[in-house]
């Protein structure tokens, strides 16, 4: 258990939206929390030190780490399945960066503790994602860019451990994330933020690529955020999967978008796009065993982002987008 009264933390994506509710339980903790973000700073939550940072920058992540006592990594790059197929580089190369950059930093500052943000998307396809698996295979076709860059990450971490005794972090997986301060533009979101924003919108009738049978492992932000601090007081430095262990068919997802509708859209599934896997769920156990378990339901949790989303258009759109920004520089 860490006692986190007076702790310095460095929050890296905490305007996010697993940032934000991390940082309020830091907060809530007694913890002094520096946050790292290239967002509007009107979304980083009152009380913390937020700094406008490019982790793509070594001094700049050196600066943002000078003087923590323990560094959360979150901020990456998230996009949906056709921005992983068309625009692999967006992913790829700034994700490597932020993750060598950040993690050299912290080291270099000497921080108690380093939490590692990997992904469901270091797995080859299977129908549930065990963590020792991993290095058995190769990440799947349809996430290898992001995943490749993740998966170096984790291998950072361990040649820390064997040529500098360095064995500060813990390591999570996500598995399909979604909560309020998700990106919500539909030309890159992901399904769950995607298909709310288009659903509000009014777009009648709601077009879903795929035929709605992929199987996924949906997450709400909130058991995510409670899961890293899980991780990063566990004794053990072994990789821990944060996932329902729970398989959700897309076509359930767009059954609750549109249930909680007061006009109901008609629904047009596109099988001619792609869709990723067939069935992607996590194995929990590990992170059971640490004492965490997710608390929000998938019927609670869309329901929740769906009135956020509502009375939070304007700070939805405040958040940065690598994919629309690249396009300006």
């Amino acid at each position: 258990m860490i006692d986190y009264k007076g702790k310095r933390v460095l929050v890296t994506g905490g305007t996010g939206m697993i940032g934000r509710p991390l940082v309020a339980a830091l907060l809530e903790r007694g913890a002094s929390v520096r946050v790292a973000s290239l967002d509007d700073p009107s979304r980083a939550l009152a009380g913390t030190e937020f700094r406008r940072v490019d982790l793509t920058d070594f001094k700049a992540c050196v600066d943002a780490a000078a003087g923590m006592d323990l560094v959360f990594h979150l901020a990456g790059v998230k996009g949906s399945p056709l921005m992983t197929k068309t625009r692999p580089a967006s992913f790829f190369v700034p994700t490597i960066s932020f993750n060598t950059n950040m993690m050299e930093a912290a080291r270099q500052a000497g921080v108690e503790r380093y939490l590692f943000t990997s992904t469901v998307g270091v797995y080859a396809p299977a129908e549930v994602f065990h963590e020792d698996d991993v290095w058995k295979t190769f990440p799947s076709e349809n996430d290898r860019f992001a995943g490749w860059a993740k998966r170096m990450g984790e291998l950072q971490a361990e040649a820390y451990r064997i040529e500098h005794g360095w064995d500060k972090v813990a390591i999570v997986r996500p598995a399909n994330v979604y909560g309020p301060y998700d990106n919500f533009d539909p030309a890159n979101a992901m399904v769950i933020p995607s298909l709310i924003r288009r659903a509000l919108d009014g777009e009648d009738p709601l077009v879903v690529w795929g035929d709605g049978s992929p199987v996924r492992d949906f997450i709400h932000s909130r058991d995510v955020a409670a899961g890293m601090l899980a991780a990063i007081e566990a004794p053990e430095r072994t990789p821990v999967n944060l996932g329902s262990g729970e398989g959700v068919t897309i076509r359930r997802i767009v059954d609750v978008v549109v249930s909680n509708l007061p006009k109901k859209p008609a629904v047009v599934w596109d099988a001619s796009k792609p869709a990723g896997d067939a069935k992607r769920l996590m194995d929990v156990s590990r992170a059971r065993a640490i004492g965490w378990s997710p608390r929000v339901s998938i019927e609670d949790g869309i329901r929740e982002v769906m009135e956020w989303f509502m009375t939070h258009r304007a700070e939805a759109d405040k958040r940065h987008n690598t994919f629309t920004a690249s396009k300006l520089m």
